[in-house]
């Protein structure tokens, strides 16, 4: 057998890639979690324990088995950190990262890689949308550290500035990682900044990557064409996939809030003792992070079991395709209600704005 044949057997599929990647990832962390310098009392942590950190923060579930902001150190949570963030943004994407940094050439093999890695409709353009990915990651990011970083540097000094940063990143990748506690975010539930900086990021985060290109280009192809900007013009022409995103997550969003004021507003070991404004945003906080995000304004514990039904289904759906979030998705979701409408009207073809999908 020609020795051309034998390599071409031997290369990986692209989703062997990206498992074997992950998997890496997650060892690595693991064994970097074990040094003693990660830890505040700077001892080895098992690596029964380790890994499951890894897993979770690569993982973005927010599931712990140790508190992030007392037992682990700075350079512990830095690990954790970036961990989140490669989970996020995914191994590949961030590989691809450094090829572009670096000036190398993406072969076409790469590209089919990072195209399934981030779930892209097509080859062409990857690179572009992989860089155009890579800058709106960071910039939401960095914008979400300077909202914060007034509220955490009153409370905390000039740690205030890392904790800052680590809420932001935890948050737009959907991780629910925090370092503020056994009480996550319940010492901030009537802050307006935390109330919407942290939902803003993780709706971000879990709208999708394809999502912003589409609506990026249209919104730049709308100015470049019509001297009067129209907002309904403009979300004609987003494509099928936005669409479905933006009303599934808006209802999704907005159900979710509804759902939980009515199911705890008299449950005084939640919100039932608090003012009618801070129920809201605690409601809407609490229906933005049960999008697969893990932070909490409220003792779980003290939830109606209605509420807690509630945000199993709210969980079970996520987030939207090629995005931080998990879930079978929002786009899933939609079409399953799509299927059920067509089922019960008694047609053949499911259709959503007049296209068949």
């Amino acid at each position: 057998m020609p020795e051309e044949i034998i390599r071409r057997k031997r290369r990986l599929s692209s989703f062997q890639i990206i498992t074997l990647g992950f998997a890496g990832v997650i060892l690595l962390g693991a064994l970097l979690l074990m040094l003693p310098i990660s830890t505040t009392g700077e001892n080895v942590t098992p690596f029964n324990e380790t890994l499951f950190t890894a897993t979770s923060a690569v993982c973005v579930t927010g599931l712990v088995v140790q508190d992030t902001g007392s037992y682990w150190s700075t350079f512990g949570q830095a690990v954790i950190l970036a961990l989140i963030q490669i989970g996020g943004l995914g191994v590949v994407t961030v590989a691809a990262s450094f090829a572009l940094l670096s000036g190398r050439k993406i072969s076409l093999m790469q590209r089919s890689t990072m195209q399934d890695a981030i779930s892209a409709p097509k080859v062409g353009g990857i690179v572009r949308l992989t860089r155009f990915i890579l800058r709106g990651t960071f910039l939401i990011e960095l914008l979400g550290a300077l909202v914060m970083l007034p509220v955490f540097c009153h409370d905390y000094g000039w740690r205030g500035i890392w904790m800052a940063v680590f809420h932001s990143i935890s948050a737009f990748c959907n991780a629910g990682f925090d370092v503020l506690g056994a009480n996550s975010l319940i010492g901030y539930q009537n802050n307006l900044i935390i109330n919407l900086v942290i939902p803003g990021l993780i709706i971000m985060g879990g709208l999708g990557f394809v999502v912003w290109f589409d609506v990026a280009h249209c919104i730049k192809k709308e100015y470049g064409k019509r001297s009067k900007f129209s907002k309904k013009h403009l979300f004609k022409s987003f494509s099928l996939h936005t669409k479905l995103v933006i009303i599934a997550t808006v209802v999704l969003l907005l159900a979710g809030a509804v759902l939980f004021y009515l199911c705890e507003f008299n449950n005084i070991k939640t919100i039932g003792g608090l003012p009618l404004f801070d129920q809201i945003q605690i409601s809407f906080f609490q229906s933005a992070t049960l999008r697969t995000a893990g932070f909490a304004s409220v003792d779980m514990a003290s939830l109606h079991p209605s509420t807690k039904l509630m945000m199993c289904v709210l969980m079970f759906i996520g987030g939207s395709p090629a995005g931080t979030a998990g879930g079978i998705k929002t786009v899933t979701f939609a079409i399953g209600v799509l299927e059920v409408y067509n089922i019960y009207h008694g047609r053949k073809e499911v259709t959503a704005f007049s296209r068949r999908i």
